[in-house]
C-alpha cells in the first residue's frame, strides 16, 4: 500500500501519513545518537562519533556539534550534509537579528525560522524532507538556560532531557528514570555518559568515540560559556563512571 504514496512528499496516504518524512525519521534512527540534558547550572550535548577512518585527524573535525551564536549550540543526529545547509541558515539569522535589533536572537524564534524551511520541504513538489534532526541549547536572559528538540517534520519543542538518533527510545526511558528537577553540570555530565553507554551497546567506551560539550555562564555570570570537552576530560569522566576502554595494545 505504502509504494502508493510515498513517492511524493505532498501526497497524503489513506490513513493521513506523509511516508517520506516517516523515511526521514526512520533514516535519523539510524545514525548516532546525541543527547541534551538541562540543569540550573547549564546545558550539556553529547553525541556518538563515527569514526570512518583511522587517518582521519579527530582532534580537528566535529560533526556532531556546532556552535550557533555566542549563546546557542546544537548537536546533530542524521545527514551531515543536510545539516550543514540547515546550520548556516542557523549562523545566518542569528547574525541577521543581531545587525538588526542589536540584541541575540531567542532561542525559540531561531528554532522556528529552520522549522518553517524544515516543513517547507514537506509541502511542495520536487523536495525531500531534511533528514536531520537537532538538539538546540541555549540561555537568555528571559528564560535562562533552553533546550529544543527539531525533527524533519517541522515540529519542536522544549525538554528537560532528550535523546534522538540510535536507540533514542532506550535512551528516553533511562532520561525519564534518573532525571531530577535539581540536576547539576556534574550530575548531568554523568547522565549523559550513562545514557550514551546504553545506546551505543557497549558496555565500555573511547574518548574518540564521543563528542561532549557544556553551556554555561561564566563565574560572574557576565557571560555565555561554550565548552566542547578535550579527549583528557572525557577520559577522566569515563574512568568516574567505570566505562573507559582499556588501552589498545601496541603491536
Amino acid at each position: 500500500m505504502a509504494r502508493r504514496y510515498d513517492s511524493r512528499t505532498t501526497i497524503f496516504s489513506p490513513e493521513g501519513r506523509l511516508y517520506q518524512v516517516e523515511y526521514a525519521m526512520e533514516a535519523i534512527g539510524n545514525a548516532g545518537a546525541a543527547v541534551g540534558v538541562k540543569s540550573n547550572e547549564g546545558i550539556v550535548l553529547a553525541a556518538e562519533k563515527k569514526i570512518t577512518s583511522k587517518l582521519l585527524e579527530v582532534t580537528k573535525s566535529s560533526e556532531k556539534m556546532y556552535v550557533i551564536d555566542e549563546h546557542i549550540a546544537c548537536a546533530v543526529a542524521g545527514i551531515t550534509a543536510d545539516a550543514n545547509i540547515l546550520i548556516n541558515k542557523a549562523r545566518l539569522s542569528a547574525q541577521q537579528y543581531m545587525y538588526s535589533y542589536q540584541e541575540p536572537i531567542p532561542i525559540e524564534y531561531l528554532l522556528q525560522l529552520i522549522c518553517d524551511t524544515k516543513q517547507g520541504y514537506t509541502q511542495f513538489g520536487g523536495l525531500r524532507p531534511f533528514g536531520v534532526s537537532f538538539l538546540f541549547a541555549g540561555w537568555d536572559r528571559h528564560y535562562g538556560f533552553q533546550l529544543y528538540q527539531s525533527d524533519p517534520s517541522g515540529n519542536f519543542g522544549g525538554w528537560k532531557a532528550t535523546a534522538i538518533g540510535a536507540n533514542s527510545t532506550a535512551a528516553q526511558s533511562i532520561l525519564k528514570s534518573d532525571y531530577k528537577e535539581d540536576i547539576s553540570l556534574k550530575e548531568a555530565l554523568s547522565l549523559v555518559i550513562k545514557v550514551l553507554s546504553r545506546t551505543m551497546d557497549s558496555t565500555t567506551l573511547s574518548p574518540d568515540k564521543l563528542e561532549l560539550s557544556t553551556l554555561s555562564l561564566s563565574d560572574d555570570g557576565s557571560e555565555i560559556v561554550h565548552h566542547q570537552l578535550r579527549e583528557d576530560e572525557l577520559e577522566t569522566l569515563l574512568k568516574e563512571a567505570n566505562l573507559l576502554a582499556p588501552p589498545k595494545p601496541e603491536s
